[in-house]
């Protein structure tokens, strides 16, 4: 799980610190310098760069700055003020930050853990169109501990975030298929979620997947395992939207 966070936060920061190159072939500026010192792996660098942006207003930069501290990539590791960085981003409407800002709450890092919280941020960020946040909120339904217990609802964001080729909510959505919760039973679109999701995910994740959909096709017959494979084919064709 450690490793799946780190994964996580470095591929957010890439995602936005890798456009600083971009911005340089037009005009050089602080963002696109601190993007490229990043890119570079110069991180004391890029959080220097960052620190002004983010002390002058920045969202990304707050975004970014709260993660170096998050990780403890170019500064010294310091959870409390991560969360500070993420919550002004946060505050500004940055759906990443507001994810983060959500997690620190679930698990209680530098902030008391307080699961409400943990649910507000994960929900202006699901509604903010952020994947990650999209998978929490549809597991939170799914259990039903820090709100009512709603399949239908956690069908909702899970398919959001599946979506946006996130491969847990691929999987989760392919198992409320298998169950009938949230959605009418269907073995052939429970077998088209976990062979997508076996697709995208690390070799770990991936095993899982398989397992997963091979149990489903022990109960199917031919066809529909060759229906299930054929709606896999079109759905990633497709960018996983409308399936």
């Amino acid at each position: 799980m450690k490793r799946l966070i780190m994964h996580w936060l470095l591929v957010c920061m890439c995602s936005f610190a890798l456009a600083g190159p971009v911005l340089a072939e037009s005009s050089a500026d602080p963002l696109s310098d601190a993007g490229n010192a990043f890119a570079e792996g110069d991180y004391a660098k890029a959080a220097g760069l960052y620190r002004p942006l983010a002390e002058q207003g920045h969202a990304e930069a707050r975004l970014v700055l709260g993660t170096l501290y998050d990780i403890g990539l170019g500064v010294a590791q310091d959870y409390t003020e991560a969360i500070k960085w993420y919550r002004l981003a946060a505050e500004q409407g940055n759906a990443k930050a507001q994810s983060k800002l959500g997690s620190m709450y679930d698990i209680g890092l530098a902030v008391p853990q307080d699961k409400q919280e943990a649910a507000k941020w994960w929900r202006l960020a699901a509604e903010n169109g952020d994947a990650v946040a999209q998978l929490n909120l549809g597991s939170m339904y799914d259990r039903g501990k820090e709100v009512a217990q709603d399949s239908k609802e956690a069908v909702k964001w899970y398919r959001l975030s599946a979506e946006q080729g996130n491969a847990f909510a691929q999987e989760k959505l392919g198992w409320k298929y298998a169950s009938g919760e949230g959605v009418p039973q269907d073995d052939v679109l429970a077998h088209m979620w976990f062979d997508i999701a076996a697709n995208d995910k690390s070799a770990a994740g991936r095993n899982v997947a398989i397992g997963q959909r091979d149990y489903i096709a022990s109960r199917m017959t031919v066809q529909q395992i060759a229906k299930a494979r054929d709606l896999a084919r079109k759905c990633a064709a497709k960018k996983f939207k409308g399936c």
